[in-house]
């Protein structure tokens, strides 16, 4: 008898149908049937890759948020001298993550309470972690500013960049691009402005 062959991308098509009916329908309304019928497989398969509903949202925040802080640690590690070009790129990845992951981006912000306590620290000290290094970024480009300063700086382009989350756009992703990129610069940015060299602040 041939073995039967796992395929190695069905966690990722059941995370991805997760986040899609999550943001839809919210988590107490989907089912682990529902995520089941939308990859194709039954309830049962999904329990031989996540023990639970929960399991399934702690997964897919997982991937997300370490990723969110691998890049971002590997950006600011590989910054040489030039803080405003490391900056910019963390900008870019978060819009990257805002527009590319919307789904999940959304079902992070309005499911969060849904995971256990200890997944929920864990979650936010890493969520915390990656803040803190578009703080230090900053705080070398612009070393006259307090951390408190720098922090609410931060915590306010991200804002920015997050807020098509909550509302249809309506605009094309070039275009919801470029004002995201000038925008959340914008909040960073001193008045020499030195992003406007690593990044135009066109609309184009």
């Amino acid at each position: 008898m041939t073995a039967r062959t796992r395929d190695p991308a069905r966690k990722e098509r059941i995370l991805s149908a997760a986040a899609d009916l999550v943001a839809r329908n919210g988590f107490t309304a989907v089912s682990m049937e529902d995520i089941g019928e939308a990859v194709g497989i039954t309830a049962s398969a999904i329990y031989r890759h996540y023990d639970s509903k929960s399991a399934v949202l702690v997964a897919m925040f997982d991937r997300v948020v370490d990723r969110l802080l691998g890049d971002g640690q590997a950006i600011a590690a590989s910054r040489t001298s030039d803080p405003a070009d490391a900056l910019a790129r963390l900008v870019e990845g978060h819009i990257d993550f805002v527009v590319n992951d919307r789904d999940v981006a959304q079902v992070y912000f309005r499911e969060i309470a849904q995971v256990p306590a200890a997944d929920r620290r864990r979650l936010r000290r890493n969520q915390r972690l990656y803040v803190e290094e578009w703080v230090l970024l900053l705080t070398e480009l612009r070393p006259g500013l307090d951390d408190a300063t720098a922090r609410a700086l931060v915590h306010a382009a991200i804002g920015v960049i997050q807020s098509p989350l909550w509302y249809v756009p309506g605009l094309p992703e070039d275009r919801l691009r470029s004002l995201l990129r000038a925008s959340a610069l914008g909040v960073l940015a001193p008045a020499t402005a030195p992003f406007s060299t690593v990044i135009p602040f066109s609309e184009a």
